[in-house]
């Protein structure tokens, strides 16, 4: 059972980027996805999420507008699509399948979620 999130690199603020986080042994249809991010020196965000069924999103202030999250259910991936990105987004970017309050963001507090490992988004000239 196993989460990678794939996609960071280097991009130029205003730019676009789609991370990916694909599902092994297991159907991530079948609970909601978070993602968070963590910020050299800050503490870790939960940025958006997506219920189980897909429809129901949540985004945080920071990225709302911006980022679109979305599943892609024979692929077994869930999507953040990132655009007009800026330094401050800049961090390690992870999935995971927490719950999703549709008020409050994703629920990190499931001793039984999956988590990826993570992948480095750099916003800069």
């Amino acid at each position: 059972v196993q989460l990678q999130a794939s996609g960071g690199g280097l991009v130029q603020p205003g730019g676009s980027l789609r991370l990916s986080c694909a599902a092994s042994e297991f159907t991530l249809s079948h609970y909601p996805v978070g993602w968070f991010r963590q910020a050299p020196g800050r503490e870790r965000e939960g940025i958006s999420c997506i219920s189980a069924d897909g429809p129901n999103t949540y985004y945080a202030d920071s990225v709302k507008g911006r980022f679109i999250i979305s599943r892609d259910k024979i692929k077994n991936t869930a999507y953040p699509q990132m655009n007009n990105v800026q330094p401050e987004d800049t961090a390690i970017y992870y999935c995971a399948t927490v719950g999703c309050n549709l008020k409050y963001g994703p629920e990190a507090v499931d001793p039984h979620s999956v988590w990826g490992h993570g992948t480095l988004v750099t916003v800069s000239t």
